[in-house]
């Protein structure tokens, strides 16, 4: 296997692109691995004017009110200084899914699906948080889930 670092100033943050021939166990495994790696680095927050250092683990969820985002967690709900669009960006291809215009959701929080006969899907998150999932991205939301 061949490692190569290009480095390009005008990324905001390191990007990883996995080349080969064909998909083999090895590739598989070392995204796997990198995924992981993204997703065990911890968000920085904000509780009032302090800074805290939280781990993705931790999220239940993100979501957009009085023109902010926050973040909820089963410590509390603390400000983050990013957008949803440049969250859900972070976040791609990890167990966050976003589920609605204003709202990100950690599907390792769910603990409960009800699936509506409107067409959609109440959640309940550790806690016992509701969201709804609206039905734009119900379908997205059934793959990743595997219904």
């Amino acid at each position: 296997m061949k490692v190569e670092i290009q480095l390009d100033p005008s990324l905001d943050e390191p990007m990883v692109v996995l080349r080969a021939p064909r998909p083999t166990e090895e590739v598989e495994a070392l995204a796997a691995r990198l995924r992981e790696e993204t997703v065990s680095q911890p968000f920085t927050v904000y509780q009032e004017r302090e800074a805290v250092r939280v781990s993705r683990s931790m999220v239940l969820r993100f979501y957009a009110e009085d023109k902010g985002v926050l973040c909820q967690t089963g410590r509390g709900v603390f400000t983050v200084r990013r957008r949803l669009y440049e969250l859900e960006k972070q976040l791609a291809g990890t167990r966050f899914v976003r589920v609605s215009n204003s709202e990100i959701v950690n599907l390792d929080r769910v603990t409960g699906l009800d699936l509506t006969l409107a067409g959609t899907i109440k959640m309940t998150l550790e806690g016992g948080t509701v969201c709804w999932v609206s039905r734009r991205y119900v379908k997205k939301i059934k793959e990743a889930l595997d219904l």
